[in-house]
């Protein structure tokens, strides 16, 4: 089938011109607000440069829209980049993995959206993105990639029609989702770079020592100040946090899973649950106190970076057995024991034999930049021993059928879930210090983008070869 060569939409000039002011509005007002009367070479330079840098960038967002295209040809996809240095690439239907798809308000003005589809691969040829196509065109793409599996009502909905609905966040999962992020502190340190900012453009340092004695004396105002502070934080907190995991659902049918979320971005995300490589359970200190946890779906065609980590995974504070409940549901064949395999004793002193690498790095560096603080050493050496006491006291692993399970990490714990089929390579490898004290470290190297390799430090050498001998009978 062959659709012919297509442009984006129009709206790609919009989108694009929105993108390049957000990230430019910092240096704006910097430049021409803050430094506005400063006469100093560098801000003038630094004008100029930005000026140029705009107009080129304008510039290149309309070359891009009008000579970037893409087709369907038989059964692949080909996209057409470059301006000056022409590139194509296709990729076979039957290489696409996931899709996920990513809506800005100005995508949302226009009535259009955002596709992108994730190959197995990796590198900068992984990923095939159409960032500005209508409804229409993203469905007609889909079915594309649907044929001959589902119905044609089925794929222009984008599931299927048996889809069930496990999980839709509510106010009170806004408001411990906000507390636990702790986005509400993001504040303070906003309000001292706005001060120290205006400190030099106005001169107020005067001003706000006079201040500071007046409610060092009207202590009550202090409080007033700091309470009032924190309501408008807890405020911003919550509504920074729904507006990125707000409208949170997953959802699934018999051969996929559906994560959708977002207010003022609208992100959707969907995986083959064959596709699925392993499971990632994570909790901070702060989840662990709570009950909450955030599981990872690790898949062959998901994004390497921080976006596609979040967007790969269910919600983030949900609480913990809640979250196995639908893991459970969803992929019965990832099932997370709690009772686990503690190492023996011998692995903790080796652990605390290990150099202290960090302790050394921040002794010379205090000895060459700031004597007088040199306690700080200490205390790095006391935060290295805890943790390393923490990591040996949360560290454990099962291993029961073709499932393995490992629980490493004091500060934040990670619980990794894999099957043998999905294990592209088990390595094992012992230093010097590790043979004296009989143990290994054994690696699991799972498809992933990048690949992604999980430690278990501690094993003994005993077990490391039942490991590998379990691996290899597949």
């Amino acid at each position: 089938m062959t659709e012919g060569v297509k442009r984006y939409h129009a709206a790609f000039i919009a989108v694009g011109l929105v993108s390049f002011l957000k990230s430019s509005i910092e240096f704006f007002l910097f430049l021409f607000i803050l430094k506005g009367s400063s006469t100093a070479t560098w801000v003038i330079w630094g004008r100029y440069i930005f000026l140029i840098a705009s107009v080129w960038t304008i510039f290149s967002i309309i070359l891009k829209w009008y000579f970037h295209r893409y087709e369907i040809v038989g059964d692949s996809i080909g996209v057409h980049e470059g301006v000056f240095v022409k590139k194509q690439r296709s990729v076979a239907l039957d290489r696409i993995h996931n899709q996920v798809s990513n809506n800005t308000f100005v995508h949302r003005w226009f009535g259009l959206t955002s596709l992108t589809l994730e190959t197995g691969t990796s590198g900068e040829n992984a990923t095939f993105t159409f960032p500005v196509i209508t409804e229409e065109e993203k469905q007609r793409i889909l079915l594309s990639l649907e044929r001959g599996e589902t119905s044609i009502e089925a794929v222009a909905k984008g599931k299927s029609s048996n889809t069930t609905i496990h999980f839709r966040s509510t106010k009170k999962d806004l408001v411990k989702a906000s507390f636990t992020s702790l986005s509400f502190l993001a504040i303070f340190p906003l309000l001292s770079a706005i001060y120290f900012n205006l400190a030099d453009f106005f001169h107020i340092e005067q001003t706000a020592e006079n201040a500071l004695d007046y409610l060092s004396i009207h202590w009550w105002m202090l409080i007033v100040l700091f309470v009032l502070a924190l309501a408008i934080s807890v405020g911003i907190g919550f509504i920074k946090t729904s507006m990125k995991y707000g409208n949170y659902v997953i959802s699934d049918d018999s051969e996929r899973i559906y994560i959708e979320k977002g207010i003022g971005n609208y992100t959707s995300f969907s995986i083959q649950k064959h596709r699925v490589q392993a499971v990632i359970v994570e909790q901070t200190i702060l989840k662990r106190l709570l009950g909450l946890a955030s599981i990872k779906l690790l898949s062959a065609g998901a994004f390497g970076d921080e976006k596609g980590q979040e967007t790969s995974s269910l919600y983030p504070f949900m609480p913990k057995h809640e979250a196995y409940r639908i893991l459970q549901i969803m992929l019965p064949h990832y099932h997370i024991e709690e009772k686990m395999s503690r190492f023996p004793l011998k692995v903790l002193w080796l652990k605390l034999l290990q150099p202290y690498y960090l302790t050394i790095l921040a002794i010379i560096g205090l000895m060459i930049f700031k004597r007088e603080w040199l306690w700080v050493a200490a205390i790095v050496f006391g935060l290295s021993i805890l943790s390393r006491i923490l990591d040996y006291w949360f560290t454990s692993y099962i291993r029961h059928g073709k499932t393995v399970q490992i629980r490493k990490g004091g500060i934040t714990n990670e619980t990794f879930v894999t099957h043998r089929e999905r294990i592209q390579q088990i390595t094992v490898k012992h230093s010097w210090l590790q043979r004296k004290f009989g143990v290994a470290t054994l690696t699991f190297t799972n498809k992933a983008k990048p690949l992604h390799e999980s430690e278990l430090y501690g094993v003994s050498n005993e077990e490391a070869g039942t490991f590998y001998n379990w691996y290899h009978k597949k």
